[in-house]
């Protein structure tokens, strides 16, 4: 993950062979050289997801205006090219906004060839075949995809710990193809059987406890969600009053049973496996307790591991999602800049 293809070479065949503590001893040798870091995409309109394919193409939900209630449904899944242009591929997705954050589309996944969207208000799971879809296609509309009510199941399920609200925020596949989507209302894991397209729920996100006096513990906020072969890693953003350092990256084994992997975070939002399958994670910012706002360019890019957190990259401005391209590639998506930031190691 080096500029020099020699220093690439060695530490592709380090991370391949050596052990946890002996990655990270890499990583902070390497970690003064930083990045090669630079916006590709500007101009997105409050971007939330991103997926690229193996043409390194960059599909990417906007949620857009936020104006459905006043009859402008304006959210989008785009196509970035390599070249850095971007085309229209489905338009009129209805877009809101809650407490001044435009919210509508989530995240999404490419899977044989088509693409699965979330729709976190609407509670809908798009399914949109992109196999035979060429940039400069005339752009379908959301009316016309097929589509899964995924949040009606979610609100009718009578949790433990019941909220009551559904977000499906973001999804990964899972055992036998299986989708594992995270629900940030309901601070759950929903399974979706590959087969028969019936749902379950696989595990629910326990609440963060406070770190001090009498206050209540943070809810998790589920966020991201990966699945290495083994388990699964799931990136929290813990609620009101968000304690800092507290959030943590929770681990479930097949049967659903949780365990802390990692903490140390405070507002992760999304995480992608690196090259030697440990969570690499994009925080959205610190909480201001004077302010009561989350601080601008205090995001991070960190790697993570069972032993400590490297950040590697800081000063982003409230990235939401990350991508990884190959082996040393990295996508971060900025909802609030509307921009797509890549970065090189």
């Amino acid at each position: 993950m080096r500029n020099k293809l020699t220093i690439l070479l060695s530490f592709s065949l380090l991370v391949g062979t050596a052990g946890c503590d002996e990655f990270y001893e890499i990583v902070d040798e390497i970690k003064p050289k930083p990045p090669k870091s630079r916006n590709v995409i500007q101009g997105l309109h409050a971007p939330i997801g991103i997926e690229a394919d193996n043409q390194e193409q960059l599909w990417i939900t906007e949620s857009g205006s936020g104006k459905s209630l006043e009859g402008t449904n304006d959210g989008q899944v785009s196509l970035v090219t390599p070249e850095g242009k971007v085309y229209p591929v489905v338009k009129g997705f209805t877009s809101f906004t809650n407490d001044g954050a435009v919210v509508g589309l989530n995240n999404l996944i490419l899977k044989n060839g088509k693409l699965w969207i979330l729709h976190g208000v609407e509670g809908r799971l798009y399914k949109l075949d992109i196999t035979t879809f060429k940039p400069g296609d005339t752009p379908l509309q959301a009316k016309d995809l097929d589509y899964e009510d995924v949040g009606t199941f979610i609100k009718n399920y009578e949790f433990t710990e019941d909220t009551n609200e559904s977000n499906i925020y973001n999804l990964t596949v899972g055992p036998e193809g299986d989708f594992f989507m995270v629900d940030a209302a309901a601070n759950a894991i929903i399974r979706r059987d590959a087969e028969t397209g019936k749902l379950s729920v696989f595990a629910y996100v326990p609440a963060v406890p406070y770190a001090g006096g009498e206050l209540p513990g943070a809810q998790s906020v589920p966020t991201g969600i990966v699945f290495d072969g083994e388990r699964f890693l799931v990136s929290t953003f813990t609620g009101f009053p968000f304690p800092q350092k507290r959030a943590p990256i929770y681990e479930f084994d097949l049967e659903g049973n949780v365990s802390v992997y990692q903490t140390g975070f405070t507002s992760a939002t999304d995480l992608v496996l690196g090259t030697d399958h440990h969570p690499v994670v994009v925080e959205y910012s610190v909480w201001n307790n004077q302010t009561f706002t989350f601080a601008p360019n205090a995001g991070d890019l960190v790697f993570a591991s069972r032993q400590k957190n490297v950040p590697v990259l800081t000063n982003l401005n409230f990235p939401t999602s990350i991508e990884r391209y190959g082996l040393k590639t990295y996508y971060i998506v900025s909802n609030t800049d509307g921009t797509i930031q890549k970065v090189t190691f």
